[in-house]
């Protein structure tokens, strides 16, 4: 039975090589999808990962919060501790780092690393063992500025070149007097570092004489334990703490691996649907084998084969076949991997770099999938084919499926698609956050169970394009004939289309209802023309609200600026602004009292006076970051949103707490309204920085459109694996059907049915069933995003159902182009039969 297997694998070389198609493709998706998720997510774990090869013990500054109410501040390192540090008995070196925001332009004038960090940093003494130099010397003074390899090079940057810069005041124009190599993560993911020089860069940082942090290095011999204690022991007690490399590695590690599982599950949620959709083409194509050799299993029996010879010679070949096509399909999947990493730059999405990363993992699931699965999928129809009589068998009695099986199938099928729609509807009535893990179940359920009841779904759905089929005549009969005979088969071709559909469709639908949700909500609640901000996010300084306010054509400025202080004991940020300007800046439905902001008078949004019982007139005690504490009174009640929350209170008043005011954001609102010209103005009112951002409503909504454009588009790269695989399995279903349908081919030859006629025939049959699981993918996809619409909504006001009924189309007609394509070769195939050999043929 062994040598008869392996004979069966190598007698018929087209069969074998489709069949290790399918299962190579199965498992090229499956690996492709784990080496391009692992790649990701070891890029960005790379970006935040940072050495600690120069520090063995680091000195910060410890907070100060031991006075009961008090939101304290953290205390100044300066040079004596410094000193003291560098003095310690184990200590060979200590060195003091400063660091703060810094953005570089290039020599067009634009931020370098946009989206990314942008940092600076001080440089220490004439060699600083951190920044090793590739070129140039040291910077000094503020006409000098020392910039990462990496910047020079995305740049086009040179020592003694003048470059750009700015850190939260007037742009510097220092020259570069060097270029360094460094292992910054946030360099490697395409951000900048700029250094200057140690007293520049405390000025620069408004840190004059002050440090942020203390690196200690250890003499030879020295622990790490070793040093921290003397350092606790010589240090301030109460004031610093210490904490080792060993420990800040590890606290990094953790905090990496935190922000990291996130992108870590979403990403392994694809390989999942890969493994799901391989699995389907690999079942579909050895149920198919199988059924072709039944007469020949059969035959075997007669001559004295047992059933369980019978399955063992199946499952040798799935073995064989499997081994043969997991090797392979995992270097498909490794070029995969990497085509799809350069593919997200040409979508404009900036990914760190990073080696291609195969993990024993990906070796394992490729095996696991081309191997297991090949033989699970085989196992079924070759037990299948042996427990059917040897006479039954040969006179093909066993082809149709009994009542039995396919009331037992659409009784399942209708079970699990109902259990599904239950539990995504319960999922629907619960808070966002609980709602995950049963939303997510329900989906599963409701696939799996339509994915059962397709051979049902395929009769009506298929019927329903007769009146356009009968258009091709004889041909567009029998193509819708064939469509329909086999309905496992060709639920099984079209249930890849149809859930990678399914998730396309779902995604586009949430994410434009959520774009149309947050474009609502900046056009009710700002009157502001203009938002003006750090292009990074970081905090802006208040001269950049004294230039503005200064501007020709600007009528109205406040800006908003964040305050951590403790209220009955729980800590609540304050959001400071303009009291008399703040009114004409935004537009908030007031649901009680009044929008006045002034002296002791807030307002707070609906959740915050929900949170603390407060409604318009309630008087509470604020306890500011300095220590104070002031009576404040709620003036009025208002509807908050995503971008606007909050308790809200006069600049003038919250300014004499805090000892380093800096502002989020600045609203600006302008004569004229929204124009180039005008936001040219402000532009030019504020140095032409390019660290500073000026935007319109329409700029932050593009902006957020942008970000999820490029969600989209990355996904979609994941998926569209799920659409080459379902054309490739397509093709392989249809070449297999026009081997299995030689002898019909051959007759409908015979009795003048042209070449022409039977490619048209296998073409219809391919669209039809392409169309098929594209109506049912996309019909999943709105249910899908409705339903997830409904947790969003829930959280979003201004959230409601779009339906993208272009892009849906598109899809659709996708689906059509995904069915021709894979008709042509197998309609090319069926139309060159010799029609003569093709009756005879068995």
């Amino acid at each position: 039975m062994f040598r008869t297997a392996l004979r069966n694998v190598l007698a018929h070389k087209a069969r074998l090589l489709m069949t290790v198609l399918a299962v190579m493709l199965g498992v090229a998706f499956v690996s492709g999808t784990l080496v391009f998720t692992n790649t990701i997510s070891d890029a960005y774990q790379n970006s935040s990962a940072k050495g600690f090869g120069h520090v063995d013990v680091a000195v910060e500054a410890k907070y100060q919060d031991s006075e009961g109410d008090r939101v304290g501040s953290a205390p100044d390192l300066t040079q004596s501790l410094l000193e003291r540090s560098a003095r310690v008995p184990g200590a060979a070196s200590a060195l003091g780092v400063v660091k703060g925001f810094t953005a570089i332009a290039d020599k067009d004038g634009k931020l370098i690393g946009s989206g990314f960090q942008s940092e600076g940093g001080n440089y220490s003494g004439a060699k600083d063992p951190r920044y090793p130099l590739a070129s140039g010397t040291a910077p000094h003074g503020e006409d000098q500025v020392l910039i990462d390899s990496e910047t020079a090079r995305r740049a086009g940057y040179r020592v003694g070149d003048k470059v750009r810069v700015s850190v939260d005041g007037p742009v510097l124009t220092p020259t570069v007097s060097g270029i360094f190599t460094t292992d910054d993560g946030n360099v490697t993911a395409g951000g900048s570092l700029a250094l200057f020089d140690t007293a520049t860069a405390q000025k620069l940082f408004g840190k004059p004489g002050t440090y942020d942090e203390i690196d200690v290095k250890a003499k030879p011999g020295v622990g790490q334990a070793a040093l921290k204690a003397q350092l606790d022991a010589a240090l301030p007690k109460g004031k610093t703490e210490t904490t080792t490399a060993q420990k800040l590695a590890d606290d990094q590690a953790k905090a990496i691996s935190s922000s990291m599982s996130s992108m870590k599950q979403g990403l392994l949620v694809f390989a999942g649907i890969a493994l799901f959709v391989g699995t389907f083409i690999i079942a579909n194509t050895f149920t198919m084998l199988v059924a072709q050799r039944t007469k020949e299993l059969a035959l075997m029996r007669a001559v004295g084969a047992s059933r369980r010879q019978v399955t063992r010679s199946v499952l040798i070949e799935a073995f064989v076949v499997g081994a043969v096509a997991a090797v392979t399909g995992l270097l498909a999947g490794i070029g995969i991997g990497a085509g799809l990493r350069s593919l997200l730059g040409s979508f404009g999405a900036t990914v760190p770099d990073g080696p291609l990363v195969i993990t024993p993992g990906t070796i394992v699931a490729a095996l696991a999938v081309g191997v297991l699965v090949t033989m699970l999928a085989a196992w079924l129809p070759g037990r299948r084919a042996a427990k059917i009589p040897p006479v039954a068998a040969m006179s093909s009695l066993h082809a149709q499926a009994t009542t039995k099986s396919l009331v037992l199938r659409n009784t399942l099928g209708a079970l699990f698609s109902a259990a599904g729609i239950a539990v995504v509807l319960a999922a629907t009535t619960m808070d966002s956050d609980s709602a995950q893990a049963p939303m997510g179940l329900g989906a599963v359920l409701l696939i799996i169970g339509v994915f059962i009841l397709t051979p049902l779904l395929s009769r009506p759905l298929i019927a329903a394009a007769a009146p356009v089929l009968r258009l091709f005549g004889v041909s567009g009969k029998l193509a819708r004939q064939n469509s329909v005979r086999n309905p496992r088969r060709t639920a099984a071709t079209a249930s890849a289309l149809m859930i990678g559909l399914t998730l396309i469709t779902g995604m586009t639908v949430m994410a434009g209802s959520l774009q149309q949700a947050i474009d609502k909500m900046a056009s009710s609640a700002i009157r502001a023309d203009y938002v003006v901000s750090m292009a990074n996010g970081h905090d802006l300084s208040p001269d950049v609200d004294k230039k503005l306010s200064g501007a020709e054509g600007v009528t109205a400025t406040s800006p908003l600026r964040n305050a951590p202080s403790r209220i009955g004991g729980e800590t609540e940020y304050l959001t400071g602004v303009d009291g008399a300007a703040i009114g004409k800046l935004t537009d908030l439905k007031v649901q009680d009292g009044s929008f006045t902001v002034g002296g002791t008078r807030v307002v707070v949004d609906d959740k915050t006076a929900k949170n603390h019982h407060w409604t318009a007139g309630s008087g509470f005690t604020v306890h500011y970051e300095d220590g104070r504490r002031q009576k404040l009174t709620v003036a009025g009640v208002y509807e908050g949103n995503e971008m606007m929350r909050g308790i809200m209170l006069d600049n003038a008043t919250l300014a004499p707490h805090q000892s380093d005011a800096t502002d989020m954001q600045v609203m600006v609102k302008t004569a004229h309204g929204a124009s180039e010209a005008a936001k040219d103005k402000l532009v030019e009112a504020l140095g032409s920085n390019p660290a500073i951002q000026v935007q319109s409503k329409k700029d932050i909504s593009d902006g957020i459109a942008k970000e999820f454009t490029l969600m989209l588009n990355m996904l979609y790269g994941l998926l569209a694996m799920a659409v080459i695989v379902a054309v490739l399995g397509v093709i392989n279903t249809l070449a297999m059907s026009v081997f299995e349908r030689s002898q019909e081919i051959g007759m409908l030859r015979a009795i003048g049915l042209d070449r022409k006629g039977i490619k048209r025939m296998v073409r219809l049959e391919s669209l039809v069933i392409a169309l098929f699981g594209g109506v049912l993918g996309i019909g999943l996809g709105v249910f899908f995003g409705w339903a997830v619409g409904q947790l969003i909504g829930a959280k979003m006001p201004t959230y409601e159902l779009i339906l993208p009924w272009g892009r849906m189309a598109v899809f659709l007609v996708l689906a059509a182009a995904v069915g021709v394509l894979a008709a042509l070769w197998p309609a090319r195939r069926a139309a060159r039969l010799n029609m003569l050999q093709a009756i005879k043929s068995e």
